[in-house]
């Protein structure tokens, strides 16, 4: 099914939020929905580069760990990791133990602490579309990484932060708000 998928319901929803309950919560409640603030904004990054070569719904159940161990994503807090910390998450079960992945983390943290107030969310925002693509109808019409995606991804590694390439910057566009691809019938399409 690439279409719109009637729930248990009997709302329509993008197929993929139907096969767990994680998923139609975060699809329901979250995914595409605008998130602002730098903290937000570092957490989604984060939680994004993580999920590389994983699927979304392992960081999903993961979540909550996550935050345990980065301390809710706070910039400020995270930036001041240090070695300890580093071997701390290795060993953390909670969260994926991926070296480079914990060392992107810390390092975009030390990065980001550097920033005014509001820099990080002005950045990733100077990059929505300045119009909205049509809304797909199925998700084979749903891109895997779009050309401000990929200007996104640039701009970031430019300014220092690793772990971030057009794949992983469109992923967080989605889920961030800056483009909207619930399909065109899911009934979270344009949220009240």
């Amino acid at each position: 099914m690439t279409g719109p998928v009637a729930g248990a319901d009997g709302l329509p929803r993008c197929p993929w939020a139907l096969s767990t309950q994680d998923y139609t919560a975060y699809h329901d409640t979250e995914w595409g929905r605008p998130v602002h603030g730098d903290d937000a904004l570092y957490e989604r990054l984060c939680l994004e580069a993580f999920q590389s070569g994983l699927s979304w719904l392992t960081i999903l159940r993961r979540r909550e760990g996550f935050r345990t161990a980065f301390s809710a994503f706070r910039i400020a807090e995270v930036a001041q990791f240090d070695e300890r910390d580093a071997e701390r998450l290795l060993a953390d079960t909670g969260i994926i133990r991926n070296r480079s992945k914990i060392e992107a983390t810390l390092a975009n943290a030390r990065v980001l602490a550097t920033w005014e107030p509001g820099e990080l969310d002005t950045l990733i925002w100077s990059h929505a579309p300045r119009e909205p693509a049509p809304a797909p109808r199925t998700t084979e019409q749903v891109p895997a990484v779009t050309d401000e995606s990929a200007a996104l991804a640039k701009a970031l590694k430019k300014a220092g932060i690793r772990f971030v390439g057009p794949t992983t910057a469109y992923a967080l566009m989605q889920a961030c708000g800056l483009v909207n691809d619930h399909l065109l019938a899911c009934v979270s399409r344009d949220p009240d």
